[in-house]
């Protein structure tokens, strides 16, 4: 299976409370109900595993894709867009990457 994974930080002065909220209400149903998307989470960054509380990224994302195709069709849509640029007023230069399962 494909996932993306996609490591952000919020925009300086973005409420963290406002965003999470926004993730919860929007963008997470919204994203699980595009077709070709088998899965969708978002994870709050709370340090390294070494205990530094200095982790690069605030937030990442897993979107598990069924199907590649199907996905980049739905995520076109004028609706999916709009969640898209709601997402991009948050975070600040979001990394994403296409990745798949070696086992």
């Amino acid at each position: 299976m494909t996932t993306v994974v996609v490591l952000f930080n919020l925009k300086e002065g973005a409420d963290v409370a406002a965003y999470e909220t926004w993730a919860n209400t929007v963008d997470i149903p919204n994203v699980r109900r595009l077709n070709g998307c088998g899965g969708f989470n978002v994870f709050r960054v709370q340090g390294l595993l070494n205990g530094s509380p200095d982790a690069p990224y605030q937030y990442v994302e897993l979107i598990e894709i069924v199907d590649m195709e199907t996905f980049k069709a739905s995520v076109s849509t004028e609706a999916a867009q709009q969640v898209a640029a709601q997402f991009r007023e948050f975070a600040d230069a979001p990394v994403f990457m296409v990745s798949e399962s070696i086992a």
